[in-house]
């Protein structure tokens, strides 16, 4: 008997795999054909592997990934418009990132690196709509889009 996993596990892992790179191909191509707008940070690739492997997890239903994103970098945003660039600031940064999405109950850790990002790109208020909420919305839609094709339980 060995541990690999079973032919109807492996393909599920390929379909995951499918609508990650799909998704974040769809994000890449309008973030390099659109001029100064951003449509793509790191985070979301690491909230593909939520909502396309693991989607039935609390951490990845629609309104965690959305608004977990989103307060993750309004924390970020308001971080460093009173502080600037720090280590305080950043270790703050993301202190209110936790705090505020356990607050809310909207748990994403991949949103943990968008007050990063904010504070390190000194960020303003434009960067919480876009790249961060449009970008998470797109991925929510094109996960229940997807998931359901493949239909699978998502949310």
């Amino acid at each position: 008997m060995t541990n690999y996993p079973n032919k109807k596990v492996l393909i599920n892992n390929l379909l995951s795999g499918i609508g990650a790179f799909l998704c974040i191909s769809c994000l890449a191509f309008l973030n390099l054909s659109e001029n100064g707008n951003v449509w793509l940070i790191p985070p979301f690739g690491a909230s593909m592997v939520l909502v396309m492997a693991v989607h039935e997890s609390p951490l990845a239903q629609p309104k965690n990934v959305l608004l977990g994103h989103i307060l993750s970098a309004m924390g970020g945003v308001l971080i460093y418009s009173f502080m600037g660039v720090s280590a305080l600031s950043l270790g703050l940064s993301v202190g209110l990132a936790v705090f505020l999405m356990a607050s809310f109950k909207v748990i994403h850790p991949p949103a943990g690196a968008n007050p990063i990002i904010a504070v390190l790109g000194g960020e303003g208020l434009d960067f919480i709509l876009m790249p961060v909420a449009i970008g998470a919305l797109f991925i929510v839609l094109f996960a229940i889009v997807y998931n359901k094709i493949l239909k699978r339980n998502y949310p």
